[in-house]
């Protein structure tokens, strides 16, 4: 079991194809980012299994970039320029997203395109069990998670410049046939769990009845919190967002109620009472008032759903591990969770009707 907290917190010297080419570089940041005075110096977070992600220094402000990987892609993956607008977007509205500072789109640079952000102060949480906190700073930073979701989804997409960042409806038909795709131009063998998902899924979607931006990949450790308060600073990771039904991200947000903790986001098999986390019931309650909804749909399918996505994505770093492309050094241990998670996807559907 890896304990994602140490393996990911913090910053690494950057080694082979992961280093950059920092001559380059200070002259594009004196050419793109506004009050930018060098000199720079290039570090590496150990987080972050798809986009490699740097905190480049200087001795006024630290910035933070993240940039395609390098060598043969899955279309549509690692898409920086769709982080970069959606949190260029965000920002002026006051969502808690980084400042953005410009986009590269010029491989010459360092390689690929990648996009520079500001260096959010605050604390990145990686175990749903959020140790050293008390019960009551535990149950205020899992409201305040359910609160940023919310103040999400009440944005008016066209309001903020979002109008086309997607297609507004069919959202969960379009990401099954996606991820099938994805899936099977990653595939390494024949798994009966994921064969049985990519014929059920989309003979069985929901319908839609609202469509807001969604994150696409909202749990825990994708969050920035306040350094000293129970206050989400900022929300990272925007590679899979796009414009779709909320529920997705909610669904997917609460799937740390059903999924034991490892040290990672679930909280399925803690003592949640002496922790002070709350129950799927009461973030769902909360969730429901902030959005106007009555309730929520039973939410095996979605859950299923869920879990096969996240197996195709899993899949992809599998590949790229394969091909000897991964971003991580973490990426071989990933690679090895896509068959349990198709196992756990099916057992979901099954229980929705499979």
């Amino acid at each position: 079991m890896i304990d994602a907290q140490a393996a990911f917190t913090g910053t690494t010297a950057p080694q082979g194809d992961d280093r950059l080419d920092e001559a380059r570089l200070k002259q594009w940041f004196g050419t793109h980012v506004a009050d930018f005075a060098g000199p720079l110096s290039v570090a590496k977070f150990k987080g972050g299994q798809s986009n490699p992600t740097y905190r480049i220094d200087t001795p006024a402000r630290a910035y933070v970039l993240r940039r395609k990987p390098l060598g043969k892609l899955l279309p549509s993956a690692h898409a920086v320029d769709r982080e970069y607008r959606v949190q260029a977007a965000l920002y002026p509205a006051g969502f808690p997203v980084a400042r953005q500072y410009g986009l590269c789109t010029d491989d010459a640079v360092v390689g690929s395109w990648f996009y520079v952000m500001d260096c959010v102060a605050g604390r990145t949480v990686w175990d749903g069990a959020m140790p050293g906190l008390t019960p009551a700073d535990r149950r205020a930073h899992y409201l305040a998670m359910v609160d940023t979701l919310a103040a999400l989804h009440a944005l008016d997409p066209a309001s903020v410049g979002l109008g086309d960042y997607g297609k507004p409806g069919n959202y969960f038909a379009r990401q099954v046939d996606r991820w099938t795709r994805q899936y099977r131009l990653s595939q390494t063998e024949v798994m009966p769990a994921m064969e049985r998902l990519i014929a059920w899924l989309p003979a069985s979607v929901p319908a839609q009845t609202r469509t807001s931006v969604v994150h696409g990949d909202y749990r825990i450790d994708n969050l920035i919190f306040a350094p000293d308060t129970p206050r989400v600073a900022a929300v990272l990771d925007w590679e899979l967002s796009t414009l779709g039904d909320p529920l997705a991200d909610f669904t997917y947000f609460a799937m740390a109620w059903a999924q034991p903790n490892e040290r990672r986001s679930g909280v399925m098999d803690l003592d949640r009472a002496a922790l002070g986390i709350p129950e799927l019931a009461d973030v769902t309650a909360r969730y429901c008032a902030l959005t106007g909804r009555d309730g929520l749909p039973e939410l095996d399918w979605y859950f299923a759903y869920n879990l096969f996505r996240l197996a195709a994505i899993i899949q992809g770093i599998k590949r790229r591990v394969i091909d000897g492309t991964a971003a991580s050094a973490h990426a071989i241990a990933m690679s090895e969770r896509v068959g349990p998670l198709a196992t756990l996807a099916l057992d979901h559907a099954i229980r929705a009707g499979a």
